[in-house]
């Protein structure tokens, strides 16, 4: 077991889980500093990739995507595997464990027993570190929760080895190497070159091309069909229970973009932050209106809400467009 761990609560999974491994490796790292630096921030909307017979809406990049992005930026080696089997991934655990190492692993809430029955779902991305064992119970640093927990091997098994989308094969991950404790102004600087880029995509399924693209889906909805309600329903839970959702990436680049002003040589960074929360709000009061229809608190009028989805395309591509000629 690895005793000087130091559990830190974070919003979002991968970037909380990366900022802890770094932090343990010596590299004094937050989380809003690994999203941005991991490039986090994204949008997706792809109606030809199916989640439960719905499109899938993404407002982050893939799983392992930061992983990638921080060692990009900063030059960090991560180890990664992935296995064939249940038993050849649980003895790889418990060796690295067995030699003191922190790791990190992809795994399905679904099967994580320490999560409230409510809040368990197939979504086979949720990124955790493993600090230790003691018998048959893993000692895990879960960066979404308050307090470390323990879990049960057989549980931590399951999860691992789920099936389905994303399917994460046992995936674990850990720091070989990593540099030294400063971070590069220019690392910093073509890091939000390549979030803007990506937002600014001319695609109608990425970026603020994708916003677009999703708010004409709802333009040309059907509101007499089940399936429409459904939908909406379905695009708020994508937003607000899937991760850290369309509003909180957005805070959370916020506050990268906020610390990021110093160390990049770039003040103006500060006042992009603040415009990004402001959108932000935008996606929270997007979020609040799709809901109360889908309630039936209010009547369901899918141009509207694509009205709103217009509005926040606009303000995302201003955003990206400037942001990326400030640090060009």
């Amino acid at each position: 077991m690895s005793a000087d761990f130091q559990h830190r609560h974070a919003a979002h999974c991968e970037s909380g889980t990366v900022a802890n491994l770094l932090n343990h490796h010596g590299l004094p790292i937050g989380e809003p500093m690994a999203f941005g630096l991991g490039g986090g921030l994204s949008f997706a909307y792809l109606p030809f990739v199916r989640i439960q017979e719905m499109p899938l809406i993404a407002y982050r990049v893939p799983p392992r995507a930061i992983i990638r992005g921080v060692r990009k930026s900063l030059g960090v080696h991560f180890r990664i595997e992935r296995f064939s089997s249940m038993a050849a991934g649980e003895a790889r655990l418990d060796a690295l464990l067995d030699q003191g190492q922190v790791v990190g692993l992809q795994t399905s809430v679904y099967w994580l027993p320490y999560f409230p029955e409510d809040m368990r779902f197939h979504f086979n991305a949720h990124n955790l570190v493993v600090y230790g064992r003691e018998g048959d119970e893993y000692l895990i640093s879960d960066p979404v929760g308050e307090h470390p927990v323990r879990c049960h091997r057989d549980d931590l098994n399951r999860a691992r080895f789920a099936k389905g989308m994303l399917a994460p094969k046992g995936t674990l991950y850990f720091p070989t190497a990593v540099p030294g404790r400063d971070i590069p102004p220019k690392a910093i600087r073509q890091a939000i070159h390549r979030v803007a880029w990506s937002m600014l995509a001319p695609l109608p399924i990425f970026g603020a091309g994708g916003i677009r693209g999703l708010a004409r889906g709802l333009g040309r909805m059907d509101r007499g069909k089940p399936d429409s309600l459904r939908l909406v329903g379905h695009i708020v839970r994508m937003q607000e229970e899937i991760g850290t959702g369309g509003a909180g990436f957005r805070f959370l680049y916020a506050a990268f973009l906020q610390e990021a002003a110093r160390p990049a040589e770039r003040p103006a960074l500060g006042e992009f932050a603040e415009r990004l929360m402001d959108i932000g709000d935008g996606w929270r009061a997007f979020a609040l209106a799709a809901a109360r229809m889908v309630k039936g608190r209010d009547p369901f009028d899918p141009p509207a809400l694509a009205e709103h989805l217009f509005a926040l395309a606009a303000a995302e591509k201003g955003f990206f467009t400037e942001l990326k000629a400030a640090v060009s």
